[in-house]
């Protein structure tokens, strides 16, 4: 039985002239509308166009591939964080990216921060680990700084940044606790302070390389390592590459960059090897660790309204085993240049991650000399431009083939280049080069530095400053970066 709002049928020639006639009614109705005069007419086409052109694209867009599941064992070792600082049952989603965090045995990080006592050969590094890494307050600044920010200053050392970004990604917004939606993978290995201790006096090859052999053993038997064979992988190496890059087993260092396992993954080192993709230099640790945005903001108006005396100083100390050291050269060039440079003389330790007169001086200066250190770059650059001050460099290595994802592109807009060798046979002075710009292009050159701050220090927050990038954030949104290319398909790969 029909519903009673539906008609009873008609017969079928009743039926046909029905048709007929609502055929005709409609054509007559609807031809006006869509006839190529009509406006109307010509929109419906372009939306319906733009839907099908859609329709037609999503159909070849690759579909993911599933990995395969992590056995029960593996499993289980994900239900428990060794840490402490998070819930494995969150899930934080990213438009950049998703990062798995291994949960490596104790052996490889936590282990080696509570035998800091022993893992240098001299003295103690319990006060430089503590706080997170971030080491003790730096409250001798008292005076030098706004009082509101002193808080944020400690005495950082410059080997922490394993410890750093360890503890920022186990709180990162990106971060899954199901490894099948990650789209990078972080080996916490606390290498840099695994290797410290051995580097010096008598210690064997075997003795260097025994954490690094013991952690690619552990990875390489994970099944996300195996699909990918590290390609997706990234770890934080907290001293400069040539640390790792031994050679013979006579030679310094570990080799663990050398070895097969880890070939293929990123490593973030605070200085690299500018002919190895896989190496990325990032920032050095400063004593700046600003807990806010405000604390950012507050610190670029302090430095920028800083009154300077000195035209450019140098905080270091000569190199009196090598000839014809170019560190004693500047030191001489500023020592003549009077009260236009400022001079810290750090022979020894005294300069051991940051003193109160470094920072003086590079806030007391418009230029500050950035000559390499033991190896291309060295911590100093950071302490100076986080102060305001303009870099002058003299090897190009020192940063500009270092930094790249952290400093301006144009090496002009906030440093000065020096040709070193004109300093040395005496054809140029540091001072005659620097009184040579105008106090216009200094306050722009300023300006530049105090804008990339920000991405030069590491913030003192498990979520990162709220609307600003900082160095950790910058890093691992390059990291997110450079996977997504390397799984495309004109991107070459090997085993």
């Amino acid at each position: 039985m029909l519903p009673k709002s539906v008609p009873p049928a008609e017969p079928q020639p009743q039926t046909l002239n029905t048709k007929t006639t609502l055929t005709s009614f409609f054509t007559s109705l609807l031809q006006p509308r869509f006839s190529p005069q009509n406006p109307r007419t010509w929109i419906l086409f372009t939306v319906l166009f733009i839907q099908i052109l859609l329709l037609c694209n999503l159909r070849s867009f690759p579909s993911p591939s599933i990995p395969p599941p992590l056995p029960a064992a593996a499993d289980t070792k994900r239900t428990t964080n060794t840490t402490g600082h998070h819930s494995y049952r969150t899930v934080y989603h990213s438009g950049s990216g998703k990062v798995f965090v291994y949960n490596l045995p104790d052996t490889f990080n936590q282990q080696i921060i509570l035998n800091c006592d022993n893992l240098n050969p001299w003295s103690s590094r319990c006060d430089a680990l503590s706080n997170d890494g971030f080491g003790r307050a730096a409250t001798s600044l008292a005076g030098i700084l706004p009082e509101d920010l002193l808080p944020a200053w400690h005495w950082t050392d410059q080997f922490v940044t394993e410890i750093i970004f360890h503890n920022r990604l186990i709180n990162h917004k990106c971060r899954v606790m199901e490894p099948e939606s990650a789209t990078a993978f972080y080996i916490p290995f606390y290498a840099g302070l695994a290797v410290g201790k051995y580097l010096w006096f008598n210690s064997t090859a075997e003795e260097r390389d025994r954490h690094c052999d013991m952690m690619l053993q552990w990875i390489q038997d994970q099944p996300f390592f195996k699909r990918s064979n590290g390609w997706d992988h990234f770890i934080t190496m907290g001293r400069i590459t040539w640390d790792f890059r031994r050679s013979k087993d006579r030679d310094w260092g570990s080799s663990c960059i050398y070895k097969p396992g880890i070939r293929n993954v990123t490593r973030l080192l605070i200085e690299r090897n500018p002919w190895d993709y896989f190496d990325v230099g990032v920032p050095y640790p400063t004593g700046f660790h600003p807990r806010s945005k405000s604390d950012v903001t507050r610190w670029q108006s302090f430095v920028r309204e800083r009154q300077r005396h000195a035209l450019f100083c140098f905080a270091g100390a000569p190199r009196r085993a090598f000839r014809d050291d170019f560190r004693a050269i500047l030191l001489s060039q500023c020592r003549d240049s009077g009260e236009s440079c400022r001079a810290v003389n750090c022979t020894g330790t005294r300069c051991s991650n940051g003193t109160s007169a470094i920072l003086e001086t590079f806030l007391d200066s418009d230029f500050c000399l950035q000559p390499r250190g033991d190896s291309f770059t060295r911590r100093s650059i950071f302490d100076c431009m986080v102060a305001g001050s303009i870099p002058v460099f003299f090897w190009r290595r020192t940063a500009y083939l270092q930094y790249e994802w952290f400093l301006p592109g144009e090496p002009e807009s906030y440093s000065v280049f020096i040709d070193r060798n004109a300093v040395k046979n005496g054809t140029l002075t540091v001072k005659n080069v620097l009184e040579r710009f105008t106090k216009e292009e200094v306050r722009r050159m300023r300006e530049k530095v105090i804008e990339y701050i920000p991405r030069l220090v590491y913030a003192n927050t498990k979520q990162g400053l709220e609307g600003v990038n900082d160095a950790f954030d910058v890093a691992i949104e390059g990291v997110f970066k450079r996977i997504k290319e390397q799984e495309q398909p004109q991107f070459h790969k090997w085993k």
